[in-house]
Formats: structure tokens, C-alpha cells, sequence
């Protein structure tokens, strides 16, 4: 059995990335015959919220809410151990870019960017990829 959940995610921040910004995440989940269900999360006033933060926090929102969905769905002897299918989806082209095809660069590359200067972000990108893996 394959139990597939389509999550959409957005973050955004008021004053991106200056004293004083706030920011916050969002994940929603699309089930079956249309339901739906959200989660939000503020963003912690240290390191500044940033936009770029917010939208990798929505994917590590979305990446904890499908684990524990899926915990759920796995203790329940009546249905086996299903296959879990996620999808995703993000207008942000560099949350996207970050967890799909930088990634590996940058580990590689011992955090540094192209111009090898330290990965903005570290600790979301991070965090997100221990979840999806």
C-alpha cells in the first residue's frame, strides 16, 4: 500500500532580514475529496528572519508533520507498513534549489558556496535534509 500526501508550503517575512522582522511558515496539507489541514510556525527572532528562511522552515514544518502522520499510519497493524509517497511543493526557487540540487554540492564542498563563502542557512538546509533521509 502507498500512502501519499501532497503538502504545499510558503514562509514570507515582514522586514526580511532587519531588526525587528518577523517571520513565519506555513504547511498544508491536501487530502482526499479535497480536506485540507494547516500548520504554522513563527520564525525565531534570532538568527533575522529572512524570506529565504521562512520557506525552508515550511519545508521542515511540512517534513515533521508528514512523519508523524505517517507514525501514525504505520501502528496500525490492521493496514501493515504502507509506502510513503511525499510530494512537496514550493513557489521558492531557492528552497527548492537547496534541497534538490545544492545540496550535495555543498557537502561536498564542506558548506562553502560557489564563491566559497560559508552556505547561507546552514542550519535549516541541515535540518531539513536529516528529516528527508
Amino acid at each position: 500500500m502507498v500512502f501519499v500526501m501532497r503538502i504545499y508550503v510558503d514562509g514570507g517575512c515582514r522586514g526580511n532580514g532587519k531588526p525587528g522582522s518577523i517571520g513565519a511558515a506555513s504547511a498544508v496539507f491536501k487530502y482526499r475529496a479535497g480536506r485540507k489541514r494547516a500548520w504554522t510556525t513563527d520564525l525565531p527572532e534570532s538568527p533575522l528572519p529572512t524570506n529565504q528562511r521562512a520557506e525552508i522552515t515550511a519545508i521542515i514544518l511540512a517534513l515533521e508533520q508528514a512523519l508523524l502522520k505517517y507514525g501514525r499510519i504505520q501502528s496500525n497493524p490492521r493496514q501493515g507498513i504502507p509506502r510513503l509517497d511525499v510530494k512537496i511543493y514550493s513557489d521558492s526557487k531557492y528552497a527548492i534549489g537547496c534541497m534538490t540540487e545544492w545540496i550535495s554540492k555543498w557537502r561536498d564542498n564542506g558548506w562553502k558556496n560557489a564563491a566559497g563563502k560559508p552556505v547561507a542557512n546552514r542550519d535549516l538546509i541541515m535540518m531539513a535534509s536529516g528529516l528527508d533521509g
